[in-house]
């Protein structure tokens, strides 16, 4: 019998690398799932109902809400757990999972990977900056060459032995910063649940859509500072996070925040829109899929993953600056087109969760698991 583990940096809610766990929860049922952080009640039932082992940090004061602040001990945190009892190792990582240690020669590593780590790469500015908080940048700035130093030497083929991006975005992501070949699987949606509405006549609602985390790389600044110039529209936003207030501040009387809703009260939302506003750059970025899914369109900066999940004319249309002009004139051509429903659903198949366990299949057959009893 095959002995698997799956490793996931942390476990806070359910967001796009969380439902990539989830799908390999089904996949592998007997596999024990190894994490940094945990906070219980967050996660969908298929991950909770997994036997779930925590690293040290689980322990520190705060870590379940706080646990960006101990990204420095996270190198750290992560070797210390024991491997030595599996044989077949998948770590789905845009952080530090990757780095988890073999303990035999015999084990194999396999990394589904959603990005190497932004905060210490291209993405350092939209992370840590003086004008936000000077002592952590400071610190950062100290941290960042030995993090780099960790991250290139964990992704090397001693560690790891195959590597699987998310995205053509990532792959070439993982080429520049590891210097490894990666395999493109698209990511699981769950385009059985998001579909379009019975009433398909009365679908579309007068108002546009963010569903997004409420942090600064997102680029929420952006659409609402392009809103606040088209005040006769409205823009719904859900999600949480640490902008939030400040992003209040900077919204006009048309913006409305929704807070945190759970998937139908998104699916709702996904299904009624004009459009979906995705301001920022993506790796992959699951929510344009799944608005897609739900048969509406999406207005989207052209960088990162939105290049491989939205076609231009059919299923929405980009931006092609990352300013408020640029995002305000997509809008107005937005206008004054017509997309269709069936055709945008159709279009987000390619990303179903069937696609994604039958890639992942063949994908451990070319691996040699074929016979070995995994799959």
């Amino acid at each position: 019998m095959i002995k698997t583990a799956l490793v996931h940096d942390w476990l806070t809610g359910m967001r796009g690398g969380e439902k990539v766990l989830e799908a390999l929860c089904g996949l592998f049922p007997d596999a024990a799932i190894h994490t940094l952080i945990y906070r219980k009640n967050t996660l969908s039932a298929a991950i909770e109902n997994m036997p779930i082992k925590t690293g040290f940090l689980n322990k520190f004061p705060g870590a379940e809400r706080n646990y960006r602040y101990y990204l420095p001990v996270m190198p750290l945190a992560i070797s210390c757990f024991d491997m030595s009892e599996y044989d077949l190792i998948i770590s789905v990582s845009h952080c530090v999972a990757k780095g988890i240690k073999k303990k035999r020669k015999e084990q194999i590593h396999i990394c589904y990977c959603n990005t190497p780590m932004r905060y210490i790469w291209d993405s350092f500015g939209d992370y840590f900056s003086p004008r936000r908080n000077f002592a952590l940048w400071s610190a950062m700035l100290l941290l960042r060459p030995y993090l780099q130093y960790w991250d290139k030497k964990t992704s090397q083929e001693k560690n790891v032995d195959f590597f699987i991006a998310n995205s053509k975005n990532v792959a070439a992501r993982i080429k520049k910063f590891w210097d490894r070949y990666s395999e493109v699987i698209y990511p699981p949606v769950d385009t059985d649940f998001y579909t379009i509405p019975e009433d398909k006549t009365s679908a579309e609602e007068d108002f546009y859509l963010i569903v997004s985390a409420l942090v600064p790389y997102k680029r929420i600044d952006l659409a609402l500072k392009a809103f606040n110039k088209l005040n006769n529209k409205k823009l719904k936003i859900i999600g949480t996070g640490p902008e939030e207030n400040y992003l209040r501040k900077l919204a006009g009387k048309n913006t409305e925040f929704l807070g945190w809703q759970d998937a139908s009260t998104i699916r709702e939302h996904y299904r009624h829109c004009k459009a979906l506003i995705f301001p920022g750059e993506e790796d992959f970025g699951i929510v344009p899929v799944e608005v897609q899914s739900s048969g509406r369109p999406v207005i989207a900066y052209a960088k990162g993953g939105a290049l491989e999940t939205v076609i231009e004319g059919k299923t929405g249309i980009f931006f092609r600056h990352q300013t408020e002009e640029s995002l305000l004139e997509a809008v107005e051509i937005f206008e004054k087109m017509n997309f269709d429903p069936q055709t945008i659903s159709f279009h987000a198949e390619k990303f179903s969760k069937s696609n994604f366990i039958t890639n992942i299949k063949s994908f451990l057959e070319k691996c040699g698991y074929k016979k070995s009893g995994v799959i």
